[in-house]
């Protein structure tokens, strides 16, 4: 990855709002239903400020990292060096981390949660970090069932949830219930698969299609 010094985004204004799509929700719960009986994580991909920090930050997309050992790692490196040289080619930002922990009732950022995220911000000072609740991650959730940490005086504290925006909740709900009814998830490739088989790709083109074309469907454009 680039060094903090000449990635590091304008820190001049605070962020505000903060918005999340429907394909960066949907692959973090097929991620965590892929592996329900560990942790997974992943980073949260958003669109580039232009001309320094935007309004609104736009997480856009998240890729899946680990399910086996989530701890800094030569893998990680290799993983974040990797995602880096492609978002950058997608004009894409790593903004920020995502952890579903082990067990149902854990929704703690754990220390490997806050120290992967640290350095992530090392890079972008808005980034932020999600931790999936376990309890209550259904195929049909009434409220996204996340935490979502900003980092924010060198700590991680609660988002304001009136700054937070989903996009199209409802219909987020309809392609998630969907893709997990399908056990779609079976399809999804994290960086430990790619690890073991550099042919799958860690991008998730085939899921991204996929949730595109559900989305299509529903706004009656298919």
């Amino acid at each position: 990855m680039k060094t903090p010094k000449d990635a590091v985004i304008d820190e001049s204004k605070e962020m505000g709002e903060l918005e999340i799509s429907s394909q960066a929700y949907i692959k973090m719960c097929l991620h965590a239903a892929r592996y329900p009986y560990g942790a997974v994580n992943g980073v949260l991909l958003a669109r580039r400020p232009q001309g320094g920090r935007a309004e609104c930050l736009c997480v856009t997309d998240s890729v899946p990292l680990f399910h086996n050992h989530l701890s800094l790692s030569l893998g990680l490196e290799v993983a974040l060096n990797q995602i880096d040289l492609w978002s950058l080619k997608q004009d894409l930002i790593l903004a920020g981390y995502y952890q579903a922990n082990a067990a149902l009732d854990d929704k703690n950022a754990s220390n490997v949660a806050l120290r992967t995220a640290g350095r992530l911000s090392e890079y972008f000072n808005d980034a932020i970090l999600i931790t999936l609740d376990n309890r209550h991650l259904s195929p049909d959730p009434l409220l996204p069932p996340v935490i979502i940490l900003q980092h924010k005086d060198k700590r991680w504290l609660p988002k304001d949830k009136n700054l937070i925006m989903w996009q199209n909740w409802e219909q987020t709900r309809h392609i998630g219930k969907t893709l997990l009814e399908s056990k779609a998830y079976r399809q999804l490739v994290d960086f430990d698969a790619h690890l073991d088989d550099i042919r799958r790709d860690w991008t998730n083109q085939h899921l991204n299609h996929e949730i595109a074309k559900l989305a299509s469907v529903a706004n009656g454009s298919a």
